[in-house]
């Protein structure tokens, strides 16, 4: 992308494209870090030419060839980003954006412009993509399925079928290549935010969109907020044409960012599964668990339900951090029927398998022992001793 070449001679395995892809062009150049372009606008003495290759943008969504034009068109930086997710993910193309919703907005806007404005969706989701389906607020409808049903509620108009594996926050798992199959020619859209490609690669199932909320394990380091989708080349067309007119541009500081996240996302979450695994062995153990959801691809995502109170338990952490998102190197835990999924509708949200007792957390590098001795604490909290912990209200109760 943006003028330079992919130097790939023959298949390389994961661990080796995070590392290089997106820098193919960095020796060449006498360079070994990738370079941060925060230009919003580019210098043009050839206007004719100008012209023409934003003509072509409008027409197909194609990057424009030579020299950037403007930040909103793309950037360079951000276009390093795109061709590493893709060459993770298996995928032409990928189009980075703002954050996750932005990125998922950005594609059922290309399926509504085409009149394609039913949804086929399967709970849970991540409560504000599930939220801004059922709220309508892109003039969508959504019929909510199960795997099973997902090809008796296609209709004539519609332009996608969603689903999350492992979901958010039950860690359920769905056969992406039988719901593929059930999709016939609508295109499936797989959030892949929980797996990553590290551990699953969704267009090898038959899907044609992945989604990414690249703020969680992309990133990997709780400081970016960005989104992302893979796909083939067709529609990465038409979600940068999307993207240029309604403005959800990833700022080319988060572009670098995540670079340099997915260096180290397959040691990361190999590290972080590892740990969560071990987790999710002792709780299941524990008489204090009622139950655990652990995805069979493993990950380093842990669902929990306890038979106390689960605020007791969060505001019972020390080292384990009560926050909101996943991802990140360090662990966090949060209550998604307080916080992540709140904005679902409770029948719908239990109706999932979102019940009220259900703790989330995301595993991070830390040492075993020390999440678990910090965890099996949490769990003897009573509510007498949360009250004299060392947060004040204010502090506990943020998401």
């Amino acid at each position: 992308m943006h003028g330079y070449d992919d130097v790939r001679t023959a298949p390389r395995a994961l661990a080796t494209e995070a590392v290089h892809a997106g820098r193919d062009d960095l020796a060449r150049q006498g360079l070994h870090a990738p370079p941060i372009d925060l230009s919003t606008t580019y210098p043009s003495y050839d206007s004719r030419g100008e012209a023409a290759r934003i003509d072509a943008f409008a027409t197909t969504g194609a990057e424009p060839d030579g020299p950037p034009v403007y930040g909103r068109l793309g950037n360079p930086t951000v276009a390093r980003f795109e061709t590493a997710l893709a060459r993770l993910e298996g995928t032409e193309a990928a189009v980075a954006f703002a954050s996750g919703m932005a990125a998922l907005t950005a594609v059922l806007l290309v399926r509504a412009s085409m009149g394609l404005r039913h949804v086929v969706a399967v709970r849970p989701l991540y409560g504000c993509s599930d939220h801004l389906l059922t709220a309508g607020l892109l003039g969508t409808e959504v019929t909510w399925t199960d795997p099973a049903g997902i090809a008796e509620a296609l209709r004539p108009d519609t332009g996608l079928v969603l689903v999350e594996t492992p979901a958010n926050p039950t860690l359920t798992e769905v056969d992406l290549r039988a719901v593929a199959h059930a999709c016939g020619s609508v295109p499936l859209l797989v959030d892949n935010t929980f797996a990553t490609p590290v551990l699953q690669r969704p267009t090898e199932h038959g899907a044609r969109l992945v989604l990414h909320s690249a703020t969680k394990y992309l990133g990997g380091h709780g400081d970016v907020l960005a989104g992302v989708v893979a796909c083939d080349e067709e529609f990465a067309g038409r979600l940068r044409q999307i993207r240029f007119a309604t403005g959800g541009v990833l700022h080319p500081l988060a572009g670098y960012l995540l670079l340099r996240g997915l260096s180290t996302l397959p040691v990361r979450v190999r590290a972080a599964s590892e740990t969560a695994s071990e987790l999710a062995r002792r709780l299941a153990a524990d008489p204090r668990v009622a139950r655990v959801h652990y995805p069979r691809i493993g990950g380093a995502m842990i669902a929990f339900e306890v038979h106390d109170d689960p605020h007791d338990v969060i505001a019972g952490v020390r080292l384990i951090t009560p926050a909101v998102s996943l991802g990140s190197v360090d662990t966090l835990i949060q209550h998604p029927a307080s916080i992540s999924h709140r904005i679902v509708d409770a029948d719908d949200r239990r109706g999932a398998g979102v019940s009220d007792r259900l703790l989330r957390m995301s595993v991070g590098l830390e040492d075993v022992e020390d999440l678990w001795a910090d965890l099996d604490r949490a769990l003897r909290q009573r509510p007498e001793r949360a009250a004299g912990n060392h947060r004040t209200p204010a502090a506990a109760a943020r998401p």
